[in-house]
């Protein structure tokens, strides 16, 4: 005689997260409170969603209870969590998806929810804020963007916004994300050769950076950016440029009197001798000048 059969049926995946939503931030049945941001907004939530769809929260949680003999039932309400750094819509977002796997986003908060998301170790939601990011990048957001993703080591947003980039650079070179870019985003910015503009607009770009970032980190101008600086192409400048740009570096000392001097004899030597071949390749925006062709070592 046949054994029973059975299965695994499953209902109807969106009245499930309908019912779930109307539990976000309810008050009622609560049994854990968040104190969240400087406005110090309460969120209520549900411990035992929480435990059990993050990792970090089941820390969190439990920290309270150890030790305690008492069955669950007879634990009284914990303290609040008092979560001072996080916006609160950026924490009702991270919530929203712990309950339902789904999370509404907007371009104000979609960077701090993906800081979340990796904090938190969802890689899940991970994935969902990259998409978003992905598909609404600006001009304005990319920097803070792609200084997120070499951050957290997401190659793919990483590739991604760097893309963009060079696709509108001058657009982005004087937006403020470009100047609160870190000097290692900066330098591997540089590093691209399909970058949208001249070199000598991104002499005056990287110089602008430079000294900002000066003014917030209270070091001097040569120290914060001499990893960017040994990016620049100095040797694709033609000879009255760097001599412009000769004067202009004794009032900051922006870029090293030997970077300077190096330029200086690729155009005596020609070919590029004696800097780096990756400094005398044109940039996809390169203005064209009489002496590259003679930085081109397979020029005849």
């Amino acid at each position: 005689m046949a054994g029973p059969c059975s299965a695994r049926l499953q209902g109807e995946a969106a009245a499930f997260t309908a019912a779930l939503r109307t539990l976000v931030n309810n008050p009622q049945f609560s049994d854990v409170t968040f104190v969240v941001g400087r406005e110090q907004q309460k969120v209520f939530a549900h411990r035992c969603v929480l435990a059990c769809r993050c990792q970090a929260f089941q820390g969190m949680l439990s920290q309270g209870l150890a030790g305690s003999e008492d069955p669950p039932s007879s634990i009284p309400p914990q303290d609040p969590f008092i979560l001072g750094n996080v916006q609160p819509k950026v924490f009702l977002a991270v919530i929203e998806f712990l309950y339902t796997n789904s999370v509404t986003l907007n371009s104000h908060i979609a960077l701090e929810v993906l800081t979340s998301s990796v904090e938190y170790g969802l890689q899940d939601l991970c994935k969902l804020c990259i998409k978003f990011i992905k598909d609404t990048l600006t001009v304005e957001q990319v920097c803070e963007a792609l200084q997120a993703a070499v951050t957290y080591g997401l190659g793919d947003l990483q590739q991604h916004c760097l893309a963009f980039i060079e696709g509108c650079t001058t657009a982005v070179v004087r937006t403020q994300g470009f100047h609160e870019l870190s000097d290692v985003v900066l330098a591997q910015v540089l590093r691209s050769d399909r970058l949208a503009v001249d070199e000598l607009d991104l002499v005056h770009a990287v110089r602008e950076w430079a000294h900002v970032s000066s003014a917030v980190l209270e070091r001097p101008v040569p120290e914060v950016a001499a990893l960017p600086v040994r990016e620049l192409r100095l040797p694709l400048l033609a000879p009255s440029e760097l001599a412009t740009l000769e004067s202009h570096n004794q009032r900051d000392l922006l870029i090293p009197v030997e970077s300077i001097a190096a330029a200086w004899r690729s155009h005596a030597l020609r070919r590029g001798s004696g800097v780096p071949s990756r400094l005398c390749r044109p940039r996809r925006g390169t203005r064209p000048r009489d002496h590259h062709r003679q930085l081109d070592p397979h020029a005849k």
